[in-house]
């Protein structure tokens, strides 16, 4: 589950981190959620031989997918999330995830630890070393019936791992720089090609950090919303014991 996040690099040091052209500069995002645009990176359209230009391109994205087949947008539900594990049968992910993956750019997430049927403590989870990390994206773009266009996107989960896991039972797939051009590649890589890296992130690869509940609401844009708060150990093992009793999270649900 991945319902929240930020983007808090520069232009320059996200376009370099994902291999794109120049970006324009950008604000610093604390706290990004669905139904907002996303930065996505793509495969670059084929380049004439001998050419300088980069071979994948960034696109600002509605974050919430919307299939090409879905005729009125209104009655649809927000796919911000897709689960890896069903994304390439499901009738709503299969096509972009065969002809439309995207990496999405971030300085970490956002989770809950849920308190009973409650939203309980929040917590900023981030690269423990710092820096930027590319979750696993799906773009569609969708014609609405008066013949304008819209690109939409959804980013994909899998089970959390263990570092993770009594926060939230599911993560945002983390590609990493190495498979970049792997995934990107959807004119030789098929879905079943590349589904090994859907896979959840070291154990020690992201920190968990609690913060207040400002980050709760997305009227909340500024940096304290990552300011770290004090919980105490009483209230961790209550908190623990509270979200391993409580049942999954459906897909479509935003907390």
């Amino acid at each position: 589950m991945c319902g929240r996040f930020a983007l808090t690099a520069t232009a320059d040091q996200t376009a370099a981190f994902l291999g794109v052209g120049e970006l324009e500069e950008f604000p610093a995002r604390y706290n990004i959620a669905p139904t907002q645009p996303i930065l996505m990176a793509v495969s670059a359209p084929s380049r004439p031989p001998g050419s300088n230009l980069p071979d994948r391109e960034a696109l600002l994205v509605r974050w919430g997918l919307i299939p090409g087949w879905v005729k009125d947008m209104r009655g649809f539900p927000l796919l911000f999330n897709a689960r890896s594990e069903e994304a390439a049968a499901k009738p709503s992910f299969r096509t972009a995830m065969r002809h439309r993956r995207a990496l999405v750019p971030a300085s970490g997430f956002y989770e809950w630890r849920q308190s009973g049927p409650a939203k309980g403590q929040a917590y900023w989870i981030r690269p423990r070393h710092g820096g930027l990390v590319a979750f696993a994206g799906l773009m569609e773009t969708w014609s609405e019936p008066g013949g304008s266009e819209m690109d939409t996107g959804a980013l994909l989960t899998t089970a959390a791992n263990p570092a993770i896991a009594h926060i939230h039972h599911r993560m945002p797939v983390v590609i990493e720089e190495k498979d970049f051009a792997r995934w990107l590649d959807c004119r030789t890589q098929e879905p079943r090609d590349v589904a090994e890296l859907l896979k959840p992130a070291e154990p020690d690869f992201f920190e968990a950090i609690p913060v207040s509940s400002l980050v709760n609401k997305v009227a909340n844009t500024a940096p304290e919303v990552q300011k770290r708060v004090e919980v105490s150990a009483l209230q961790e093992t209550k908190q623990k014991a509270s979200s391993e009793k409580t049942p999954g999270d459906t897909q479509m649900s935003l907390f």
